[in-house]
């Protein structure tokens, strides 16, 4: 699947929740989008239903079949719960991080200000969006990019809910990965063990 760029409405009413936003399509038709989407609706087998969840994180995390194959790998080969590990490494993204800090208010946002080299990581620039960072890790925004619009606007808009794992110091425009992010914190609606059970086939 390559990245998508189409309707973000499509792929909330594909799953019946604003995993990309569009709220208020999915609130005036909430059904699937296509054809059928009104029809008559049948009962999804097992794998069907473990390939939805896998999709639909895929979707809310922006990242590749390859990527998230590679990630999972790495989730089933460290130590603890399989699940839990996947979603703390998507979690642990530098681009996924630079969302959750409010330095962009979208995960697509995001991963366009790495690419474009005005996100520094320990001081040093980082432009790859996949960077996985570690407990101790600073993300901030590079000096010359403080002023820019984009940034400042989503900072102001910015919820003042903070999320355990993470420290922001407005001062510095930068914050700080205190330690993994556990399961129990993490906001998105995901049922990772599904995941798991349909890469165990």
């Amino acid at each position: 699947m390559a990245r998508y760029t189409g309707p973000k409405a499509r792929i909330s009413r594909k799953f019946g929740e604003p995993i990309l936003g569009g709220g208020k399509a999915l609130q005036r038709k909430a059904y699937p989008p296509g054809m059928h989407g009104k029809g008559r609706k049948r009962k999804q087998s097992e794998y069907a239903v473990q390939l939805n969840e896998k999709q639909k994180a895929k979707y809310i995390y922006g990242v590749l079949e390859r990527q998230f194959a590679k990630i999972y790998k790495e989730a089933v080969r460290i130590e603890g719960i399989k699940g839990e590990n996947l979603l703390i490494l998507l979690e642990s993204r530098l681009d996924n991080t630079v969302y959750r800090l409010g330095i962009s208010p979208t995960r697509r946002g995001a991963r366009q200000l790495v690419s474009h080299c005005h996100i520094t990581v320990n001081g040093n620039l980082v432009n790859i969006p996949s960077y996985t960072l570690k407990s101790g890790d600073v993300v901030g925004v590079r000096e010359k990019s403080k002023s820019l619009e984009t940034i400042t606007n989503s900072l102001s808009a910015k919820s003042t809910k903070r999320l355990p794992w993470l420290d922001w110091n407005t001062s510095e425009m930068s914050g700080k990965l205190i330690s993994r992010p556990e399961r129990e914190f993490i906001p998105e609606n995901i049922n990772e063990q599904l995941i798991v059970e349909l890469y165990s086939k």
